[in-house]
This record gives structure tokens, C-alpha cells and sequence, in this order.
């Protein structure tokens, strides 16, 4: 019988702390922060991701909530909400009468005014802790319409675990939102906050059931619905889902973007295509698991609408949900070297700046560049093989590491750092030094986003548009960088399956029953493979390795991450038309040319090779002249070229230290002399030099016509230098 000796006094008291203390108005209350649901480009559901405090919660408006629920609350929690104050006094003294008699409470005495009280500042089981919660009900009574009290209460009800509020609850365990439970479902979710620890789905089923039961029979006796109603409900078959299965789709990009300070909480509509993306979540781990001899696990791919920069696709894991693998890894936001993927804006930017043209002949033999600190640079392909004199299509096309050097020592690093910087390469953040000429090879780390952005960029002719993952976002404009007939002709290079024939065969996984431009990169040690391509419609970009750095056996490019884009890219044509050929470099004109010098094919002498290449319109005329003189051009060295005669570089003697001496020539063979002294030819009739201190003069010559260059071989001097180190080593 005390506790009916403090309720009319304490109501009094409760009452006139209230009256003390400024009204709470809950409608102007901040939203729950928290949880964020997101849908695909469809609409379709992919989950929600948990906000500060790990508390998963969604505010909608009460509109959006489904009638029958906002019934069943009231009818499971204040069944005279609509008309009592802030305390309702009958229900609380009902409530103490049977603890009085019974022990227990029979009923609950608070109301949702009080429930949200506590829910806004939680207070202690105790008598004075439920009188400074009626005290907060009053405020918020005094200034809070029903309604709004209403809304506030339903968006931060606990429901389970972390699960607060209705339109939360709805989509964890139905995978819907508020607005589409049926009666069935909202009573079960009505049930819950009488005790959400007992009662969340999944840990006392019979328990839940048994409330829902009670739930709909007090509505049925409220006359909110009918008996038969009721019935019907209790007897439907509800599917629950787990607690834990918030994520249904594009986890990776999910939690990317939640990172976002933007995203508070609500409901945000992706770009992802669910299909697309269960698609290529598939074939990462079909693809990862076939290599698995080779010592590779994980894998990452992006596919990009090259029209709107839309992401369809993102996957930066085999499966994320597998801690043991490091799932939760992105390799879409990883930084990687990216080997050789980095060329094709290397050549493009030479295009530009006139340091190459489409006919330059490029020299793909042993060559050593000076470093601070008396280090050589000598590129070399895996094959450790060389072509000697070389087309810059087959350069490309190949993937030739001496020649991109060669092309990035005439351009400038800070030149192509400056141009990948403007293309997206934020991470690539160290100065020109830190990288050197290894740049053009992958010295530097960058993102798959990054990677597929730029290349996004290479099939829109040179317009940048960033990458989005939310609908509606995508709305910049173009921003043009370099010219738009270079960014075609390097396009059109690496769609060329006969250029790159040498090094990746025809009908590899590289090659497209439609037009399609590609590139493979490897990073040093077999640490990372890429493979990035595009149509006029898609970029897709797949990588392929080790999260945690450990080199994969012997696995490339076009063996590790191909078989993953060949799969998308396939795909994507499935069930639609194959897309349009891409445009003819503007400006160009395509004409015959002989492949070891450039130019027309000489009318008396033989050409090794005649192929056909796409020459600028105004030069046209000087590339077919035909009493243009047969040329003799020494293209390794260059003229001017500084050596560094190391001690010992790469296991050899100073004195085995050579210089390979190649030139190009429409006549016949070539004899060499340096300063004078002849050299003896080798067996393939090339020529190789001792290097040795000094200033030298090379001289070539057909016995028509004489090519010279000069160069200098200078001591190592006695800085230090990082070198081209990958980073943590």
C-alpha cells in the first residue's frame, strides 16, 4: 500500500518541476543519428549501415509508417494515448493496485509520453527516478503535439539489440520499409519493446508470438480491427530474418559511403545494379578461388557507366563477412602499385606535349639511367627479353617497360605526376624525386577507384567526370584534359588485339568479340595484378593478389585479373547490343608505313615490316614523300645521354658493364666505331660498348650515310637515394 502514499503527492511534485523548467518541444528534436538504408539504382534494398554508437536506427516521417503498426503500438503500450496528458493517472494507479495485491505489475502504468522521456534521458527503476521522468513527460507534453510525441517515440523505440525505432526494425527482420508492414508484421515488431532483450526475433520465438497474440486480441477489443481479422494475422507465416543480416549487397561500398559526413542517417538510393553487382561478387570469388594454388586470395573489381560516372559494380573483396581471409579489406580503396597501367597516360601526355608522335620509333633495348646518389635504373620487361627498334603501337600495345622509360626520361616526371594528379590520382602525393622514371611503371601506389576513373576518363576522350555511387550526385559537369585526338589514338592502341599479339597472343581473355581497349598491369614481385578496360559504354577494373603484400606465384595481368574482367565485360553485352566502334582519332588519316622507321615504305629498298598507322593529316605529306633519302637514325644512345659507371650493378663488374648500341637504317646493316675504335659485332650483329669514364663520340654507318651522338660515363657520386623500393620495405 505504499506506493499509493507517493502517487498523488509525487504526481503533485512531478508536476511542479515541470512547470519549473521550459517545455520540450520533441518535433524540434534532432534526428536519431545512426543507421543509414541503402537501396540500389532500383529502389531495391542492399541494407543499412550502423552509425555512431553502433545504434541502428531510421527516421522516417509518420506518414510513412504503416497505420496498422502506429494502432498496434498504442494498443501494446497506452491504449489512452489520444486521451491522456503526459501521466495517465488511472493506468498508473491500476498499476500500483496490483503490485499491491499481486507483487508484480499486471499492467503498465507509463505512458508513451514517460517511455519517451526515459528513451531522451534515461533515468533509474527508483521512485525518484520515476518522478523526474513524469517531470519530463510533463515538458514534453506541455509544448509537443500527440502526433509529433507520436513520430518521436516510434523512431526511437527499442526494437532488439541496436535496433531502435520502426522503419529500422521493418527493414532488419522483413527487409521492408515501415510503410508496407501488414498487420501480422506489425504487431510481432509491436511486441517487441516490452522487453527487447527477450523479445527480439530469434531468441524466444514462442515468447513473441505469445505477445503478438495478446497484441492483436487488444486491438481486436479496442475495435481497431476485428476478431476475425486478428486471427487471420496470427495465423499468417512470417519470414524473420536475422538480426545480423543487415547487408544483403555491396558491403564494401556501403561502408564506404557511410563514411561520409553527410550521411546521418535515412534512406540513400546507390547507382549499384543489385544484378550487376551479385554478378561480379560471383566471379571474384570464382576467380580468386581458381588461383588459389598460385598463393592469391583476394581479389576487388568496379564497373562505371562511362556516361554519367555512375558506379554499377563494386566489389573490394571476395567475401567481406570472412574475417579470416581480411574481408573487410576494400580493394577497390586500397592503395597498390599499379605496374604498367600507368603507360598509357604516359604516352598520351607525350602525344600532347610533341615528344612522340604516332610514327616515333622507340628503342626497346638494355638502357641505364642516372640516379642520385650513383644508382643506375635499368627497365626491363619480365620476359628480360628486348625488340630492339620498336613502333610506339607495339610499345604500347606489349607493354614495353624500356620504351615507356625512355618516352618518360624525354617528357618530364613532373610532367605525367602533374597530368595523374589532374586525372584522379590523389594518393600519388610525394614529389616527381620520390617516384623517378619508375612512375610510368607503378613506383607510386594508387586506388582501383582511382585506376578506373582515369581510365573512365581515356574512353570519354579526355573528359573527367568523378566517380559516384549515389544517385543524382553525378551531376558535374565534363572538365576536359589534353587533347581529345591523342586520348583516341592511345584508345586506339590498346584495342588493337595484332599489336599486342606478341606479348599476350591472340584470342586471350584480353580480346572482345566487340570493340573494347584494355590494359594489364604487374607489380613488382607478382604483389598485384590489374586489368583495366573499356567500351564506349563501361570502364571495368579488376585487381588481383595478397592483402597482405605477400607476391602471388608467377601470376600476371592478363593470368590474375583478366579472366575476372574478361567475365564482366562479357557480361555486360549479354542482353543488349554490342556498343559502337570506337571513333577514329580526329584530325588523323590512316596510312601504309614501315614498321623499323616510320615512314613510308622506301620505293627500291625492303621494308621488314609494312603496317598500317594513323599520321596527322599535316603530316601527312612528309611521311610519304617518296625522294625522301633512305635515313639512318641511332636511336640508343641518345645524343647527350649521361651513364653512371657504377662499381658493381646487378652482380657484374664494373668492366662488364655495357651499353647496347642500336639504330635503324633502310639500307643494310649498320658497323659501329666509338671515337674512332670499331666494334666487333656479336653473332645477331649487334653491338655492345665497355662503358668507360669519359666523353665519348658513337658513330654509325651504312657506308652511305654516318649517324653520330655524344655521351658522357661519370663516377658514381656518394649521396643516398631511396630508390624505387616498394613502401615498408
Amino acid at each position: 500500500m505504499k506506493l499509493f502514499a507517493w502517487i498523488v503527492p509525487g504526481l503533485a511534485l512531478s508536476a511542479m518541476l515541470a512547470l519549473d523548467l521550459a517545455g520540450t518541444d520533441v518535433a524540434t528534436l534532432r534526428a536519431p543519428q545512426g543507421s543509414v538504408t541503402y537501396t540500389d539504382r532500383n529502389g531495391g534494398i542492399l541494407g543499412t549501415v550502423l552509425g555512431a554508437g553502433s545504434s541502428h536506427v531510421a527516421r522516417v516521417p509518420l506518414s510513412d509508417v504503416s497505420p496498422v503498426f502506429l494502432q498496434a503500438i498504442i494498443a501494446a503500450e497506452d491504449a489512452r494515448f489520444w486521451r491522456h496528458g503526459a501521466v495517465d493517472v488511472a493506468a498508473l494507479v491500476r498499476a500500483a493496485r496490483d503490485f499491491a495485491i499481486f507483487g508484480e505489475a499486471r499492467s503498465g502504468g507509463s505512458t508513451i509520453e514517460m517511455q519517451l522521456a526515459r528513451l531522451l534521458d534515461p533515468t533509474p527503476s527508483t521512485v525518484a527516478g520515476k518522478l523526474v521522468q513524469i517531470a519530463q513527460a510533463e515538458r514534453i507534453a506541455m509544448v509537443s503535439s500527440k502526433p509529433a510525441i507520436l513520430q518521436a517515440y516510434v523512431d526511437r523505440v527499442p526494437m532488439g539489440g541496436n535496433v531502435y525505432g520502426v522503419e529500422a526494425a521493418a527493414r532488419t527482420y522483413f527487409g521492408e520499409p515501415a510503410a508496407d508492414l501488414d498487420l501480422a508484421q506489425a504487431a510481432l515488431l509491436a511486441a517487441i519493446p516490452n522487453d527487447p532483450a527477450q523479445l527480439a526475433p530469434g531468441d524466444d520465438w514462442a515468447a513473441l508470438r505469445s505477445r503478438q497474440h495478446f497484441i492483436l486480441k487488444r486491438m481486436a477489443a479496442l475495435g481497431a480491427i476485428t476478431s476475425n481479422a486478428a486471427g487471420l494475422a496470427y495465423a499468417e507465416s512470417l519470414q524473420v530474418r536475422r538480426h545480423e543480416s543487415g547487408i544483403a549487397g555491396a558491403p564494401h561500398a556501403l561502408f564506404f559511403l557511410s563514411r561520409s559526413p553527410e550521411r546521418s542517417g535515412g534512406r540513400v538510393r546507390t547507382t549499384i545494379d543489385a544484378s550487376l553487382q551479385r554478378f561480379v561478387q560471383a566471379q571474384t570469388q570464382d576467380v580468386v578461388g581458381a588461383l588459389q594454388s598460385y598463393h592469391v586470395t583476394d581479389g576487388a573489381a568496379l564497373v562505371v557507366d562511362n556516361h554519367t560516372g555512375d558506379v554499377l559494380a563494386y566489389v573490394g573483396s571476395p567475401d567481406y563477412f570472412s574475417a579470416g581471409l581480411l574481408g573487410s579489406n576494400d580493394g577497390v580503396q586500397a592503395l597498390r602499385q599499379p605496374g604498367s597501367s600507368l603507360k598509357p597516360f604516359t604516352y598520351e601526355l607525350a602525344l600532347e606535349r610533341g615528344t612522340i608522335e604516332s610514327t616515333t620509333i622507340l628503342s626497346d633495348t638494355p638502357s641505364a639511367y642516372a640516379l642520385p646518389g650513383g644508382r643506375l635504373y635499368q627497365p626491363v620487361d619480365y620476359s628480360r627479353r628486348f625488340s630492339g627498334a620498336v613502333r610506339l603501337r607495339y610499345a604500347l600495345a606489349n607493354s614495353l617497360n624500356a620504351p615507356a622509360v625512355q618516352v618518360l626520361s624525354a617528357l618530364g616526371v613532373g610532367s605525367l605526376l602533374e597530368r595523374l594528379r589532374s586525372l584522379g590520382f590523389a594518393h600519388l602525393d610525394r614529389p616527381a624525386s620520390y617516384y623517378g622514371l619508375g612512375l610510368t611503371l607503378g613506383s607510386g601506389e594508387v586506388s582501383l577507384w582511382e585506376l578506373v576513373g582515369a581510365y573512365a576518363t581515356l574512353a570519354r576522350g579526355g573528359d573527367f567526370v568523378p566517380l559516384t555511387l549515389v544517385s543524382g550526385d553525378g551531376s558535374a559537369l565534363a572538365r576536359p584534359i589534353g587533347d581529345r585526338a591523342d586520348w583516341q589514338l592511345v584508345t586506339d592502341m590498346l584495342a588493337d588485339s595484332h599489336a599486342r599479339a606478341k606479348s599476350f597472343g591472340l584470342g586471350s581473355v584480353l580480346q572482345m568479340p566487340f570493340p573494347a581497349a584494355v590494359k594489364t598491369g604487374t607489380s613488382s614481385d607478382f604483389r598485384d595484378t590489374w586489368t583495366v578496360g573499356f567500351t564506349r559504354d563501361y570502364t571495368v577494373g579488376a585487381w588481383v593478389g595478397n592483402f597482405d603484400g605477400s607476391p602471388m606465384r608467377g601470376v600476371s595481368g592478363v593470368t590474375g585479373a583478366g579472366p575476372l574482367w574478361n567475365r564482366i565485360m562479357l557480361h555486360l553485352y549479354e542482353r543488349k547490343d554490342d556498343p559502337a566502334p570506337f571513333p577514329a582519332p580526329r584530325g588523323f588519316v590512316r596510312t601504309t608505313i614501315c614498321a623499323t622507321t616510320g615512314r613510308a615504305p622506301p620505293p627500291r629498298q625492303r621494308c621488314p615490316g609494312i603496317v598500317q598507322e594513323w599520321v596527322l593529316a599535316r603530316d601527312l605529306a612528309a611521311v610519304k614523300r617518296p625522294d625522301a633519302p633512305p635515313g639512318l637514325h641511332i636511336i640508343s644512345p641518345r645524343d647527350g645521354d649521361v651513364f653512371v659507371r657504377n662499381a658493381a650493378i646487378g652482380g657484374l663488374a664494373a668492366a662488364e658493364q655495357q651499353l647496347a648500341l642500336r639504330a635503324v637504317d633502310e639500307v643494310g646493316p649498320v658497323r659501329w666505331s666509338v671515337d674512332g675504335a670499331a666494334l666487333a659485332l656479336d653473332a645477331s650483329g649487334n653491338a655492345f660498348w665497355p662503358l668507360r669514364l669519359g666523353t665519348w663520340q658513337i658513330r654509325a654507318t651504312d657506308g652511305r650515310q654516318n649517324a653520330t651522338v655524344t655521351i658522357r660515363v661519370v663516377p658514381p657520386p656518394q649521396r643516398s637515394h631511396p630508390g624505387f623500393t616498394r613502401k615498408g620495405e
